[in-house]
Protein backbone atom coordinates (compact mmCIF):
# COMPACT_ATOMS: atom_id res chain seq x y z
CA UNK A 1 0.00 0.00 0.00
CA UNK A 2 0.76 3.73 -0.54
CA UNK A 3 3.34 4.97 2.14
CA UNK A 4 1.17 6.33 5.67
CA UNK A 5 0.35 9.94 5.74
CA UNK A 6 0.30 12.73 8.43
CA UNK A 7 -2.85 14.28 7.05
CA UNK A 8 -5.95 12.79 5.12
CA UNK A 9 -5.43 13.26 1.88
CA UNK A 10 -8.96 13.86 -0.75
CA UNK A 11 -8.80 10.84 -2.66
CA UNK A 12 -7.65 8.20 0.41
CA UNK A 13 -8.65 4.97 -0.01
CA UNK A 14 -9.15 5.30 -3.94
CA UNK A 15 -7.46 2.84 -5.83
CA UNK A 16 -6.76 3.33 -9.84
CA UNK A 17 -5.72 0.77 -12.05
CA UNK A 18 -3.80 2.82 -14.86
CA UNK A 19 -3.56 1.43 -18.08
CA UNK A 20 -2.80 4.57 -19.88
CA UNK A 21 0.40 6.14 -21.33
CA UNK A 22 1.37 9.47 -23.25
CA UNK A 23 0.01 12.51 -22.10
CA UNK A 24 -3.80 12.88 -21.51
CA UNK A 25 -4.08 9.89 -18.94
CA UNK A 26 -1.03 9.57 -17.25
CA UNK A 27 -1.59 13.63 -16.36
CA UNK A 28 -5.08 12.36 -15.60
CA UNK A 29 -3.61 9.87 -12.64
CA UNK A 30 -1.05 12.37 -11.82
CA UNK A 31 -3.50 14.35 -10.70
CA UNK A 32 -5.47 11.78 -8.87
CA UNK A 33 -2.35 10.56 -7.20
CA UNK A 34 -1.27 13.89 -6.03
CA UNK A 35 -4.40 14.37 -4.42
CA UNK A 36 -4.21 10.61 -2.30
CA UNK A 37 -5.48 7.91 -4.78
CA UNK A 38 -3.05 5.05 -4.98
CA UNK A 39 -2.19 4.48 -9.05
CA UNK A 40 -1.12 1.25 -10.49
CA UNK A 41 0.90 1.98 -13.46
CA UNK A 42 0.80 -0.78 -16.13
CA UNK A 43 2.62 -0.94 -18.68
CA UNK A 44 4.02 -3.00 -21.10
CA UNK A 45 6.85 -5.55 -20.28
CA UNK A 46 10.24 -4.04 -21.44
CA UNK A 47 8.81 -1.29 -23.68
CA UNK A 48 6.51 0.43 -21.37
CA UNK A 49 5.01 3.96 -21.41
CA UNK A 50 6.53 5.28 -24.95
CA UNK A 51 7.36 8.45 -23.27
CA UNK A 52 10.28 7.04 -21.07
CA UNK A 53 12.12 7.29 -24.34
CA UNK A 54 10.89 10.53 -25.94
CA UNK A 55 14.06 12.42 -25.18
CA UNK A 56 16.66 14.05 -24.79
CA UNK A 57 16.61 15.35 -22.08
CA UNK A 58 16.90 12.36 -19.82
CA UNK A 59 16.70 12.05 -15.88
CA UNK A 60 20.89 12.19 -14.57
CA UNK A 61 21.62 8.88 -13.01
CA UNK A 62 23.61 8.26 -10.03
CA UNK A 63 26.57 8.14 -12.35
CA UNK A 64 25.71 11.94 -13.85
CA UNK A 65 24.26 9.50 -17.60
CA UNK A 66 21.34 9.60 -19.10
CA UNK A 67 18.75 7.10 -17.66
CA UNK A 68 15.81 5.55 -19.16
CA UNK A 69 13.29 8.06 -17.81
CA UNK A 70 13.24 11.12 -20.33
CA UNK A 71 12.33 14.53 -18.86
CA UNK A 72 8.60 14.25 -20.95
CA UNK A 73 8.06 10.79 -18.63
CA UNK A 74 9.34 12.72 -15.24
CA UNK A 75 6.39 15.41 -15.96
CA UNK A 76 3.22 13.06 -15.40
CA UNK A 77 4.10 9.40 -13.74
CA UNK A 78 4.78 10.83 -10.08
CA UNK A 79 2.29 9.56 -7.33
CA UNK A 80 2.17 6.03 -9.17
CA UNK A 81 3.47 2.36 -8.64
CA UNK A 82 4.79 0.24 -11.58
CA UNK A 83 4.03 -3.09 -12.57
CA UNK A 84 4.24 -4.73 -15.89
CA UNK A 85 1.77 -6.89 -17.39
CA UNK A 86 1.60 -7.89 -21.00
CA UNK A 87 -2.39 -7.36 -21.55
CA UNK A 88 -2.65 -9.05 -24.61
CA UNK A 89 -1.65 -12.56 -22.88
CA UNK A 90 -4.43 -14.63 -21.01
CA UNK A 91 -2.32 -15.03 -17.84
CA UNK A 92 -1.98 -10.51 -17.74
CA UNK A 93 -5.76 -10.60 -18.26
CA UNK A 94 -6.57 -12.49 -15.57
CA UNK A 95 -3.97 -10.24 -13.25
CA UNK A 96 -6.00 -7.18 -14.18
CA UNK A 97 -8.60 -8.88 -13.07
CA UNK A 98 -7.06 -9.66 -10.30
CA UNK A 99 -5.66 -6.11 -9.71
CA UNK A 100 -10.04 -4.81 -10.19
CA UNK A 101 -10.85 -6.65 -7.05
CA UNK A 102 -9.82 -3.92 -4.90
CA UNK A 103 -9.67 -1.02 -7.47
CA UNK A 104 -12.17 1.96 -7.81
CA UNK A 105 -11.41 3.20 -10.78
CA UNK A 106 -10.06 1.93 -14.26
CA UNK A 107 -8.57 4.17 -16.58
CA UNK A 108 -7.17 3.23 -20.55
CA UNK A 109 -6.34 5.33 -23.43
CA UNK A 110 -5.89 2.06 -26.08
CA UNK A 111 -7.89 2.20 -29.38
CA UNK A 112 -11.30 2.43 -30.06
CA UNK A 113 -11.79 -1.96 -29.59
CA UNK A 114 -8.31 -3.13 -28.03
CA UNK A 115 -10.08 -3.42 -25.11
CA UNK A 116 -12.57 -5.69 -26.25
CA UNK A 117 -9.92 -7.64 -27.45
CA UNK A 118 -8.22 -8.29 -24.20
CA UNK A 119 -11.29 -9.18 -23.03
CA UNK A 120 -11.00 -5.72 -20.47
CA UNK A 121 -13.43 -3.59 -21.49
CA UNK A 122 -16.28 -1.83 -20.06
CA UNK A 123 -19.00 -4.85 -21.27
CA UNK A 124 -16.73 -7.53 -20.38
CA UNK A 125 -16.30 -6.41 -16.86
CA UNK A 126 -18.82 -4.53 -15.88
CA UNK A 127 -21.33 -7.32 -14.22
CA UNK A 128 -17.92 -8.90 -12.62
CA UNK A 129 -17.32 -5.26 -11.14
CA UNK A 130 -20.60 -3.19 -10.67
CA UNK A 131 -18.64 -0.74 -9.04
CA UNK A 132 -16.10 0.13 -11.24
CA UNK A 133 -15.91 3.49 -12.85
CA UNK A 134 -14.46 2.93 -16.36
CA UNK A 135 -12.56 5.96 -18.13
CA UNK A 136 -11.65 5.13 -21.80
CA UNK A 137 -9.60 7.97 -23.20
CA UNK A 138 -9.42 8.22 -27.12
CA UNK A 139 -8.76 10.83 -30.00
CA UNK A 140 -11.96 10.94 -31.15
CA UNK A 141 -14.17 9.18 -28.70
CA UNK A 142 -16.11 5.44 -29.30
CA UNK A 143 -18.12 6.49 -31.91
CA UNK A 144 -18.73 8.75 -34.73
CA UNK A 145 -16.64 8.70 -38.36
CA UNK A 146 -13.52 9.39 -36.89
CA UNK A 147 -13.96 6.92 -33.90
CA UNK A 148 -11.14 4.51 -35.27
CA UNK A 149 -8.54 6.86 -35.88
CA UNK A 150 -5.41 7.34 -33.70
CA UNK A 151 -5.08 10.76 -31.85
CA UNK A 152 -2.38 13.01 -31.21
CA UNK A 153 -2.32 16.68 -29.51
CA UNK A 154 -0.55 18.39 -32.73
CA UNK A 155 -3.34 16.86 -34.89
CA UNK A 156 -6.49 17.29 -32.54
CA UNK A 157 -4.81 20.81 -32.01
CA UNK A 158 -5.38 21.39 -35.79
CA UNK A 159 -8.35 19.59 -36.25
CA UNK A 160 -9.96 21.44 -33.36
CA UNK A 161 -9.90 24.93 -34.41
CA UNK A 162 -6.85 25.99 -31.82
CA UNK A 163 -4.17 26.28 -34.11
CA UNK A 164 -6.30 28.47 -36.25
CA UNK A 165 -6.20 31.19 -34.00
CA UNK A 166 -2.99 30.78 -32.92
CA UNK A 167 0.29 32.39 -34.06
CA UNK A 168 0.71 35.94 -35.79
CA UNK A 169 -2.29 37.65 -37.53
CA UNK A 170 -0.90 36.71 -41.30
CA UNK A 171 1.39 34.18 -40.68
CA UNK A 172 1.30 30.52 -40.06
CA UNK A 173 -0.86 28.58 -37.84
CA UNK A 174 0.78 27.57 -34.59
CA UNK A 175 0.25 25.06 -32.49
CA UNK A 176 0.24 25.77 -28.57
CA UNK A 177 3.96 25.37 -26.53
CA UNK A 178 2.79 22.42 -24.83
CA UNK A 179 0.43 19.76 -25.05
CA UNK A 180 -2.41 21.31 -24.07
CA UNK A 181 -4.99 19.51 -25.81
CA UNK A 182 -3.81 16.11 -24.34
CA UNK A 183 -3.70 17.97 -21.05
CA UNK A 184 -7.01 19.69 -20.85
CA UNK A 185 -8.73 16.36 -21.80
CA UNK A 186 -6.64 14.79 -18.57
CA UNK A 187 -8.34 17.46 -16.55
CA UNK A 188 -11.26 16.49 -17.91
CA UNK A 189 -11.21 13.05 -16.91
CA UNK A 190 -10.01 14.12 -13.96
CA UNK A 191 -13.16 15.78 -12.99
CA UNK A 192 -15.65 13.06 -14.50
CA UNK A 193 -13.67 10.37 -12.78
CA UNK A 194 -14.25 12.25 -9.07
CA UNK A 195 -18.05 13.13 -10.28
CA UNK A 196 -18.64 9.75 -11.23
CA UNK A 197 -17.14 8.29 -7.49
CA UNK A 198 -19.58 10.75 -5.74
CA UNK A 199 -22.57 8.99 -7.65
CA UNK A 200 -20.89 5.78 -6.49
CA UNK A 201 -20.85 6.79 -3.14
CA UNK A 202 -24.48 8.06 -4.07
CA UNK A 203 -25.94 5.02 -5.55
CA UNK A 204 -23.52 2.08 -5.03
CA UNK A 205 -22.79 2.06 -8.75
CA UNK A 206 -20.16 2.35 -11.33
CA UNK A 207 -20.05 3.65 -15.00
CA UNK A 208 -18.75 4.07 -17.88
CA UNK A 209 -16.73 7.27 -18.95
CA UNK A 210 -15.98 8.29 -22.29
CA UNK A 211 -13.64 11.15 -23.13
CA UNK A 212 -12.04 12.40 -26.17
CA UNK A 213 -9.02 14.79 -27.20
CA UNK A 214 -11.36 16.50 -29.70
CA UNK A 215 -14.40 17.21 -28.07
CA UNK A 216 -12.21 18.37 -25.06
CA UNK A 217 -10.19 20.69 -27.29
CA UNK A 218 -13.84 22.17 -28.54
CA UNK A 219 -14.84 22.56 -24.93
CA UNK A 220 -12.14 24.84 -24.05
CA UNK A 221 -11.86 26.94 -27.16
CA UNK A 222 -14.34 28.50 -24.88
CA UNK A 223 -15.00 32.16 -25.83
CA UNK A 224 -13.51 32.15 -28.46
CA UNK A 225 -15.53 28.78 -29.80
CA UNK A 226 -18.64 31.01 -28.28
CA UNK A 227 -17.68 34.55 -30.39
CA UNK A 228 -18.20 31.88 -33.50
CA UNK A 229 -21.21 30.08 -32.04
CA UNK A 230 -22.92 33.20 -31.24
CA UNK A 231 -22.16 35.01 -34.38
CA UNK A 232 -21.53 32.40 -37.32
CA UNK A 233 -18.87 34.27 -38.25
CA UNK A 234 -15.15 32.84 -38.37
CA UNK A 235 -12.66 33.69 -35.93
CA UNK A 236 -9.88 35.76 -36.51
CA UNK A 237 -6.20 35.20 -35.60
CA UNK A 238 -4.75 38.13 -33.30
CA UNK A 239 -1.32 37.03 -32.74
CA UNK A 240 -1.06 38.01 -28.50
CA UNK A 241 -4.31 39.98 -29.01
CA UNK A 242 -7.53 38.89 -27.51
CA UNK A 243 -10.66 38.58 -29.90
CA UNK A 244 -12.74 40.88 -27.10
CA UNK A 245 -10.41 43.01 -25.39
CA UNK A 246 -7.85 46.33 -26.37
CA UNK A 247 -5.07 46.78 -25.27
CA UNK A 248 -4.51 43.59 -24.16
CA UNK A 249 -1.21 41.80 -25.81
CA UNK A 250 2.19 42.22 -25.96
CA UNK A 251 3.53 45.50 -26.25
CA UNK A 252 7.59 46.38 -26.93
CA UNK A 253 9.50 48.72 -24.01
CA UNK A 254 12.60 50.31 -24.14
CA UNK A 255 14.84 47.19 -23.72
CA UNK A 256 11.83 44.39 -23.24
CA UNK A 257 8.44 43.56 -23.75
CA UNK A 258 5.61 44.05 -21.45
CA UNK A 259 2.50 42.02 -21.61
CA UNK A 260 -0.49 44.75 -20.92
CA UNK A 261 -4.15 42.75 -20.04
CA UNK A 262 -6.21 45.97 -19.68
CA UNK A 263 -9.94 44.76 -18.50
CA UNK A 264 -11.71 47.46 -18.68
CA UNK A 265 -11.66 51.38 -19.05
CA UNK A 266 -10.77 52.53 -15.61
CA UNK A 267 -7.90 50.22 -15.95
CA UNK A 268 -7.42 52.14 -19.33
CA UNK A 269 -7.22 55.55 -18.29
CA UNK A 270 -5.11 54.75 -15.38
CA UNK A 271 -2.99 53.58 -17.86
CA UNK A 272 -3.33 56.35 -20.45
CA UNK A 273 -2.33 58.57 -17.46
CA UNK A 274 0.85 56.59 -16.49
CA UNK A 275 2.04 56.92 -19.93
CA UNK A 276 1.36 60.90 -20.07
CA UNK A 277 -0.95 60.37 -22.97
CA UNK A 278 -4.50 61.20 -20.77
CA UNK A 279 -6.56 62.36 -23.58
CA UNK A 280 -6.27 59.02 -24.97
CA UNK A 281 -8.57 57.52 -22.75
CA UNK A 282 -11.56 60.28 -23.66
CA UNK A 283 -10.69 59.93 -27.44
CA UNK A 284 -13.98 59.14 -28.80
CA UNK A 285 -12.21 55.90 -30.79
CA UNK A 286 -10.58 54.45 -27.40
CA UNK A 287 -13.08 55.69 -24.53
CA UNK A 288 -14.53 52.38 -23.86
CA UNK A 289 -13.69 48.79 -24.91
CA UNK A 290 -16.06 48.44 -27.31
CA UNK A 291 -14.53 51.85 -29.33
CA UNK A 292 -11.55 50.43 -28.63
CA UNK A 293 -11.80 46.84 -30.45
CA UNK A 294 -13.36 48.56 -33.83
CA UNK A 295 -9.88 50.55 -33.66
CA UNK A 296 -7.74 47.88 -32.60
CA UNK A 297 -5.00 48.76 -34.55
CA UNK A 298 -4.84 52.26 -34.32
CA UNK A 299 -5.38 51.89 -30.41
CA UNK A 300 -2.41 49.38 -30.52
CA UNK A 301 -0.16 51.69 -32.15
CA UNK A 302 -1.11 54.74 -30.08
CA UNK A 303 -0.15 52.13 -26.90
CA UNK A 304 3.11 50.57 -28.75
CA UNK A 305 4.20 54.26 -29.34
CA UNK A 306 4.04 54.90 -25.49
CA UNK A 307 6.02 51.83 -24.31
CA UNK A 308 8.52 51.60 -26.06
CA UNK A 309 9.60 55.31 -24.56
CA UNK A 310 10.57 53.69 -21.39
CA UNK A 311 12.24 50.42 -19.83
CA UNK A 312 10.43 47.38 -18.71
CA UNK A 313 11.18 48.02 -14.99
CA UNK A 314 9.92 51.37 -14.54
CA UNK A 315 6.94 50.31 -16.39
CA UNK A 316 5.90 47.52 -14.19
CA UNK A 317 6.45 49.40 -11.25
CA UNK A 318 4.71 52.59 -12.44
CA UNK A 319 1.82 50.48 -14.01
CA UNK A 320 1.36 47.87 -10.80
CA UNK A 321 1.28 51.09 -7.93
CA UNK A 322 -1.64 52.11 -10.56
CA UNK A 323 -3.22 48.73 -10.41
CA UNK A 324 -2.85 48.18 -14.33
CA UNK A 325 -2.58 44.12 -14.80
CA UNK A 326 0.95 43.94 -16.45
CA UNK A 327 3.76 41.28 -16.45
CA UNK A 328 7.18 40.89 -17.85
CA UNK A 329 7.20 38.11 -21.05
CA UNK A 330 9.26 35.67 -18.53
CA UNK A 331 11.17 32.67 -20.11
CA UNK A 332 10.64 29.45 -18.98
CA UNK A 333 13.96 29.81 -16.46
CA UNK A 334 12.67 33.14 -15.49
CA UNK A 335 9.05 32.13 -14.87
CA UNK A 336 10.34 28.77 -12.07
CA UNK A 337 12.45 31.74 -10.14
CA UNK A 338 9.84 34.31 -9.95
CA UNK A 339 10.09 35.22 -6.18
CA UNK A 340 5.91 34.32 -6.72
CA UNK A 341 6.56 30.91 -8.07
CA UNK A 342 9.53 30.42 -5.38
CA UNK A 343 6.56 31.51 -2.43
CA UNK A 344 4.29 29.17 -3.97
CA UNK A 345 6.91 26.40 -4.23
CA UNK A 346 5.95 25.42 -7.83
CA UNK A 347 9.25 23.39 -8.24
CA UNK A 348 9.35 20.23 -6.20
CA UNK A 349 12.39 17.93 -5.16
CA UNK A 350 11.72 14.44 -4.08
CA UNK A 351 13.93 11.55 -3.27
CA UNK A 352 14.55 9.19 -6.49
CA UNK A 353 16.76 6.20 -5.75
CA UNK A 354 18.05 6.11 -8.74
CA UNK A 355 18.73 9.55 -9.98
CA UNK A 356 22.01 11.83 -9.58
CA UNK A 357 22.32 13.13 -5.42
CA UNK A 358 19.34 10.48 -5.17
CA UNK A 359 17.22 13.04 -6.18
CA UNK A 360 14.66 14.08 -8.45
CA UNK A 361 13.01 17.66 -9.70
CA UNK A 362 9.63 18.15 -10.90
CA UNK A 363 6.69 20.90 -11.31
CA UNK A 364 4.50 20.44 -8.11
CA UNK A 365 0.98 20.22 -8.38
CA UNK A 366 -0.68 24.01 -8.41
CA UNK A 367 -4.20 23.40 -5.79
CA UNK A 368 -3.26 24.20 -2.08
CA UNK A 369 -5.89 22.67 0.07
CA UNK A 370 -6.55 23.82 3.23
CA UNK A 371 -7.57 20.36 4.91
CA UNK A 372 -6.45 17.22 2.86
CA UNK A 373 -3.07 18.31 1.21
CA UNK A 374 -1.58 17.58 -1.75
CA UNK A 375 0.61 14.43 -0.68
CA UNK A 376 3.95 13.50 -2.77
CA UNK A 377 4.59 10.14 -2.10
CA UNK A 378 6.24 8.34 -5.14
CA UNK A 379 8.69 9.40 -7.64
CA UNK A 380 7.99 8.68 -11.06
CA UNK A 381 8.70 5.00 -10.80
CA UNK A 382 11.12 2.64 -13.25
CA UNK A 383 9.67 -0.13 -15.59
CA UNK A 384 8.20 -2.28 -13.47
CA UNK A 385 9.60 -1.22 -10.24
CA UNK A 386 6.69 -2.29 -7.88
CA UNK A 387 5.91 -5.25 -9.83
CA UNK A 388 7.52 -8.22 -7.44
CA UNK A 389 6.21 -6.14 -4.39
CA UNK A 390 2.38 -5.79 -5.79
CA UNK A 391 1.56 -9.24 -6.89
CA UNK A 392 3.35 -11.33 -3.83
CA UNK A 393 2.00 -9.10 -1.20
CA UNK A 394 -1.52 -7.65 -2.71
CA UNK A 395 -2.26 -10.37 -4.72
CA UNK A 396 -0.76 -13.03 -2.58
CA UNK A 397 1.36 -15.06 -5.75
CA UNK A 398 4.03 -17.24 -4.76
CA UNK A 399 7.47 -16.84 -5.61
CA UNK A 400 7.23 -20.07 -8.07
CA UNK A 401 3.69 -18.35 -9.89
CA UNK A 402 5.96 -15.26 -10.37
CA UNK A 403 8.71 -16.83 -11.74
CA UNK A 404 6.71 -18.72 -14.30
CA UNK A 405 4.80 -15.60 -15.10
CA UNK A 406 8.26 -13.61 -15.73
CA UNK A 407 9.81 -16.75 -17.69
CA UNK A 408 6.33 -16.72 -20.36
CA UNK A 409 7.14 -12.75 -20.66
CA UNK A 410 3.71 -11.87 -18.86
CA UNK A 411 5.35 -9.49 -16.74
Amino acid sequence: MSPEQSTPTALSGIRILDLSRILAGPSCTQLLGDFGADIIKVERPLHGDDTRKWGPPYLKDSQGDDSPESAYYLCCNRNKRSVSIDIGQAEGQALIRSLLKDSDVLIENYKVGDMERFNLSYAQLKEEFPHLVYCSITGFGQDGPYAKRAGYDFMIQAMGGIMSVTGSETGTPYKVGVGIADIMCGMYAANAIQAALIHRERSGKGQYIDCALFDSQLAWLANTGMNYISTGEPAERYGNGHPNIVPYDVYPCEDQYIALAIGNDAQFARFCECADIAELATDPRFKTNKDRVANRTACNKRVSDATQKQPLQTWLDKLTKSGVPCGPVNSIEQAFNDPQAIHRKMRLTMPHPDALNNEVDLIANPVKFSETPVSYRYPPPSLGEHCQSILENELGLSENEIRQLKEKSVI
